[in-house]
């Protein structure tokens, strides 16, 4: 990643931007790192850390505070887009300008037309320049921390790929490449839906058998919708379908899992959303999902259950319950 030994840009300052910026720099590349004003880009810069998304987590050298977004698209290469799906069509038009290859590490949907980030992209910066997706089962304090990691890094430009892999692989950190833009896509879209059922499941103490069927039923609804817009199947198979959906089901720092957590303990959305204090994609990508689904013709009960506890008022547990008396077929 990175034109003529410029710096690296990244957009998006919260715990996942950071991370990666962090992890370029580590691995000796120049980095510009910008964010929104609600970001404390200024605590970022005099700290040399992001003590509220990464705390302890030092800034390399290499490793800058960018407070212009002109001047960062002007100085930098390649940009990196690491900001929540709500606000990614606002940021891809406000770098619509130059000739920059551009990559997301943006897990979701776009928030009332349900369109998936290279969709965004392709209707706000042209279809004909490269384009890329990363993404996959990470957190980002345990990149932050150098702990092991792997992603994926796709895109329909194989030389965008593989450089952009490259510039992020370290012994600590695998980057692997693949062209199924989609599949990558929607797995690390749904995946924050059924990991909101995993958190309401375990949150009602139905057990380790409970979470273990929605994972895999869960699985199966992912598929389901990514064939249905284009993907291919065995993308699923990998980190950006079954990795990150084990992932975000199965530990408590997936903020879509705690989301599920604290609605099972009794809590409304909008105060459990508060309680977290980070965006929770999964709550949105549920409605969005069913809108893509619906259209499609794909069936996804356990989507479904979760858009109607968080947008209906179902109770937590009646949703759980509509999913287990569903008449037997076959799997």
């Amino acid at each position: 990643m990175g034109t003529a030994r410029r710096p690296h840009g990244v957009i998006g300052a919260g715990s996942w931007g950071t991370a990666l910026a962090i992890q370029l720099a580590r691995n000796g590349h120049a980095v510009r790192l910008w964010g929104r004003p609600g970001d404390g880009l200024e605590l970022l810069e005099r700290d040399r850390s992001n003590q509220r998304y990464l705390p302890g987590v030092a800034f390399p050298d290499a490793l800058v505070i960018e407070h212009d977004l002109a001047a960062l698209q002007r100085d930098c290469g390649d940009l990196l887009v690491v900001t929540p799906s709500h606000g990614l069509r606002g940021v891809f038009a406000s770098i619509a300008g130059g000739e920059h290859r551009i990559a997301w590490a943006t897990k979701g949907f776009e928030e009332g037309s349900g369109k998936l980030p290279h969709e965004v992209a392709a209707e706000t910066l042209g279809a004909d320049r490269p384009l890329a997706v990363m993404s996959g089962p990470t957190f980002a304090r345990e990149v932050g921390l150098g702990l092991p990691t792997a992603i994926t890094v796709a895109s329909t430009d194989a030389a965008f790929a593989d450089a952009l892999a490259a510039a992020v692989h370290s012994p600590t950190f695998r980057a692997y490449t693949a062209n199924d833009v989609i599949g990558v896509e929607v797995g690390g879209a749904v995946k924050n839906v059924i990991a909101i059922a995993a958190g309401i499941s375990d949150g009602l103490g139905h057990g380790a058998n409970a979470r273990a069927a929605l994972i895999t039923r869960g699985l199966v609804e992912i598929i389901r919708l990514g064939v249905a817009l284009g993907a291919k199947p065995e993308t699923f198979m990998g980190l950006t379908g079954i990795g990150d959906l084990v992932l975000t089901c199965t530990d408590d720092q997936s903020r879509n899992r705690r989301f599920g957590l604290a609605l099972a303990a009794g809590k409304g959305v909008e105060q459990a959303r508060q309680d977290i204090g980070q965006v929770v994609e999964g709550a949105w990508a549920a409605r969005d999902a069913l809108v893509r689904a619906r259209a499609a013709g794909v069936e996804m009960p356990i989507t479904e259950q979760v858009h109607r506890v968080i947008y209906d008022g179902l109770p937590p547990r009646d949703g759980l319950r509509a999913l287990l008396e569903r008449a037997r077929r076959g799997e």
